[in-house]
């Protein structure tokens, strides 16, 4: 199974910009989504069906915001979305597909970089999802989540970690969280294959920052340990420009 994850900062942008050519060229099994930006009614579908693929969608009650989706060509045996907690539910940023014993979430972890409040809300949503991915686990033991996390595990994952002090997305506390969340039995895909510098998955759009490589990595494939012998292999799709991310792809055996 081919999964990529793919943050594609409003889909309707990214359908704009060649994503269904990409999309044709890369024919992933399943293809997980953050920040669609949209309400289903103005996501074209049928755009999708016509490359084999059936779209689970979970947008925001607030129009143009958050909104995540699983795009699948395999039928699921059970489609859910959020995660039963109306606060972060109504942002539209978890929904998982179940395909025999394996499930896979697209997740959209909040940014906090607008200010404290947003911050708080971050840490507030990582212990919840936490608490939510440890109580799944226990009927749902394979479990593959992907997603944009915001979050730089390690100095490895951001261009001059010195530099990075104090920003939201390289906090102490949120990398102590994902510290946690791999102590408990979770596995980063990516590094299993990749432990080279410099390898990221989102550029802000200022400064030449892409050209610069001046990136960031915080966009995951994180599996849980049972899968570790099933990992075949993990890359970056940096070639993709469809946003101010780039695609992050995991394969299984």
């Amino acid at each position: 199974m081919k999964i990529i994850s793919y943050n594609v900062n409003g889909i309707r942008a990214a359908l704009s910009k060649t994503f269904t050519e990409w999309l044709q060229a890369e024919n992933p099994d399943v293809l997980c989504l953050q920040e669609t930006k949209a309400q289903p009614d103005q996501i074209d579908t049928l755009i999708f069906a016509e490359l084999g693929y059936t779209s689970y969608l979970h947008s925001a009650q607030k129009k143009g915001y958050s909104g995540v989706a699983i795009l699948t060509k395999k039928t699921p045996d059970n489609v859910v979305i959020g995660m039963n907690n109306p606060r972060y539910d109504a942002e539209g940023r978890v929904i998982r597909a179940d395909f025999g014993d394996l499930s896979v979430i697209s997740v959209y972890i909040p940014s906090g970089s607008s200010g404290d409040e947003r911050q708080v809300f971050k840490m507030d949503f990582l212990a919840t999802f936490g608490l939510f991915v440890e109580e799944l686990r226990k009927t749902r033991p394979n479990l593959v989540i992907c997603g944009d996390y915001n979050i730089c595990h390690k100095p490895i994952d951001i261009n001059h970690p010195e530099r990075q002090k104090g920003v939201s997305g390289f906090l102490p506390e949120e990398r102590e969280w994902l510290d946690c969340f791999e102590a408990t039995g979770m596995v980063d895909s990516f590094r299993v294959f990749d432990d080279r510098a410099e390898q990221y998955s989102w550029w802000s759009y200022r400064g030449g920052a892409r050209f610069r490589n001046a990136g960031w990595r915080i966009d995951y494939h994180w599996v849980t340990e049972t899968l570790r012998n099933k990992l075949k292999s993990a890359a970056i799709l940096s070639d993709a420009v469809h946003s101010d991310h780039c695609p992050v792809m995991v394969e299984l055996n």
